[in-house]
């Protein structure tokens, strides 16, 4: 039982102690406590999305990133054959926004909707109660929550995973002038009290950063940092593995380096729209790091789907129309609503903005665009 004399639990003190208790824990636990922790974890106590929150993505931008998705999740289906009924799936839906905008697009074909059977694989129970709100007007009742994707009931699926996969742990090795150690997370020396702090460390012998470097990167100059992501590339192996097993599309949109795997640190803490010390106060921040794209498309390979590139946001959502589809709505706003939907655009395709370091992934049944590839690929 915690010790209520020395002040409220916090994932802070549970972690110091449990540092205390069995040692340093990889980059990897200590994400996986800040963000999932049932109690304390950054996911599972608040809605983080938009001016209020700590960050705010695509689809909260502007419908008109949604809608197109709706459009590109419609194509596809179309040219799996049109199975139905189908699940439509969305990994780490928000609050249900980008699902919402999708719908609506997709009322331009009545059997598309009406053959989806729309699944949210999401674990936070506050943003469920939220995603609850925004889909009831679209779907009633007629929609089903999983905490896994392997939880998901068989059968044709087209996938949707938006600024999910930045968000599943990682791990970091580091190159020294002795060979490669992993990187780990320790309480600085006489702070496991009241305000614990955190602080890098390496392992002290070297053996589990060995194996997680990839050889292409053994040679990297010391002090490199390299990241890997087996939980990216376990769920990515789990989707290739449901496309080669039924009729099925995927869709992985998300920031990160197409051209991997490369060296670098990336882990990065948000709050409040800004930039945080990555291991301050656990549970209060966003932790995110970028998507190594190269190794969820081979690990997607290796569930058995086919893999189609990767291309930037901006030429994508160009490629669908977004231009045209700005036009349109402007047409039929106020002149202060045209200007947001201008400044809307900007922001999604813009390269200095989302649309160069946000890209995308296709996944598919081997054979399924034998033709060409899936739409804006």
């Amino acid at each position: 039982m915690a010790d209520e004399s020395a002040g409220p639990e916090t994932l802070a003190r549970l972690l110091a102690r449990r540092i205390v208790m069995d040692g340093p824990m990889s980059v990897g636990a200590f994400m996986a406590e800040a963000l999932g922790h049932p109690r304390f974890g950054y996911y599972m106590r608040r809605d983080p999305f938009g001016s209020g929150g700590d960050f705010t993505t695509a689809p909260e931008i502007s419908q008109m990133f949604g809608e197109l998705v709706g459009l590109w999740c419609i194509d596809s289906w179309a040219r799996l054959g049109g199975p139905g009924p189908f699940h439509l799936v969305e990994l780490g839906p928000g609050r249900g926004t980008l699902m919402a905008d999708a719908l609506r697009a997709a009322a331009v074909l009545p059997l598309f909707r009406d053959n989806a059977i729309v699944h949210l694989v999401e674990t936070s129970p506050s943003l469920r109660e939220r995603q609850r709100q925004t889909l009831h007007p679209v779907l009633g009742d007629a929609v089903y929550w999983h905490d896994r994707l392997e939880d998901v009931p068989d059968g044709p699926t087209v996938l949707i995973a938006n600024e999910f996969f930045d968000a599943l742990p990682i791990r970091q090795v580091q190159k020294t002038n002795y060979g490669w150690f992993e990187r780990l997370v320790d309480v600085e020396p006489d702070s496991t009290g009241d305000d614990p702090r955190f602080r890098f460390v390496l392992e002290a012998f070297g053996s589990s950063g060995n194996r997680l470097v990839p050889d292409v990167l053994r040679e990297a100059p010391d002090g490199s940092v390299v990241e890997v992501s087996p939980a990216s590339q376990a769920v990515a192996r789990l989707i290739g593995a449901r496309l080669a097993a039924a009729p099925g599309a995927a869709l992985v949109i998300d920031y990160g380096y197409a051209h991997g795997p490369a060296a670098g640190d990336t882990l990065q803490a948000m709050r409040r729209h800004a930039y945080a010390p990555v291991l301050e106060s656990p549970g209060e921040a966003d932790l995110t790091a970028h998507v190594d794209f190269a190794a969820i498309a081979a690990a997607a390979r290796e569930g058995g789907a086919q893999s189609f590139g990767v291309v930037e946001q901006g030429e994508w959502l160009t490629r669908l129309g977004i231009r045209q589809r700005a036009s349109a709505l402007a047409a039929k706003a106020s002149p202060a609503q045209a200007q947001d939907i201008r400044g809307a655009l900007d922001r999604l395709i813009d390269p200095s903005q989302m649309g160069r370091l946000f890209k995308l992934a296709a996944f598919a049944t081997p054979g399924a665009f034998a033709d060409s590839p899936p739409a804006g690929f």
